[in-house]
């Protein structure tokens, strides 16, 4: 499915999402930025400008960052990343704080059965360490988005959703195995960029929604200026929302909200 007919085809979903309040509000168009892997300056920074517009962040943190375990990797350091008492800090200011990993691996390239304990293992420190969280309500967001069919239908047993790669939106009838289709639950897909700084990449996926129809647009950010995979500069995520809150069809929610 090409992006144009993705846009168009969410537009019809957006009664099965969940989404009257959005509809009666006279909005076409959803918009979520969604920052993984939890670096601590970052993720404050991006709360604060959020909060300067009256928006919430969508942030997704690895479970085990701030653990001694932690490895290090070209783009995560782990002198970079938060813990939860700022995760439970910024969730307290009303933003949105779900699970993207317990160590940031790809879960596609080792065993299956120690895919799904190390995904179990995310999920369980969320649920003793996250204020308020709910699995019912909760977002798994695969490191790299990075999933298959076995992976998502097993995500999908303990979250309300996943996001992983792709530009698809589908209820779990499409995966044969899920128990229930009453469940409603979602596989959310996205796209990311980088190495470097992504502005102009976000502004052309942006503009090019906006001038469609309408629908529901999740973009995969990381951190703000130098930290992490293709960051945004501090300055450009500044001044787009500074524009996006003037457009009258847009909303720009985290994902949960979406879905709540």
């Amino acid at each position: 499915m090409n992006r144009r007919r993705f846009i168009e085809s969410t537009a019809l979903l957006s009664m099965g999402l969940g989404m009257q309040s959005f509809i009666e509000k006279n909005k076409t168009h959803i918009l979520t930025l969604s920052f993984d892997d939890g670096f601590k300056k970052s993720f404050y920074k991006i709360a604060e400008i959020h909060e300067a517009y009256g928006l919430k962040a969508c942030l997704n943190v690895i479970a085990m960052g701030h653990e001694k375990g932690y490895v290090n990797d070209a783009f995560i350091r782990k002198e970079t990343l938060g813990n939860f008492d700022d995760w439970n800090t910024l969730k307290r200011r009303g933003h949105e704080v779900m699970p993207h990993s317990w160590d940031h691996k790809n879960l596609t390239e080792i065993p299956l059965d120690e895919a799904k304990e190390n995904l179990d293992t995310c999920l369980d420190y969320f649920e003793k360490n996250l204020i308020g969280y709910k699995p019912e309500k909760a977002i798994y967001n695969f490191a790299y988005n990075a999933s298959n069919q076995e992976l998502d239908e097993y995500a999908l047993k303990r979250v309300r959703a996943i996001r992983t790669g792709g530009w698809l939106v589908f209820r779990d009838t499409k995966y044969h195995d899920i128990p229930s289709p009453k469940s409603n639950r979602l596989r959310l897909g996205c796209r990311s960029y980088g190495p470097d700084i992504c502005d102009a990449h976000i502004e052309s996926e942006i503009q090019d929604f906006l001038s469609g129809k309408g629908g529901w647009l999740i973009l995969n950010l990381h951190g703000l200026d130098q930290e992490g995979w293709g960051p945004l500069s501090t300055s450009y995520l500044d001044s787009l929302l500074k524009r996006l809150v003037k457009v009258k069809n847009l909303d720009i929610l985290p994902a949960g909200e979406v879905l709540s």
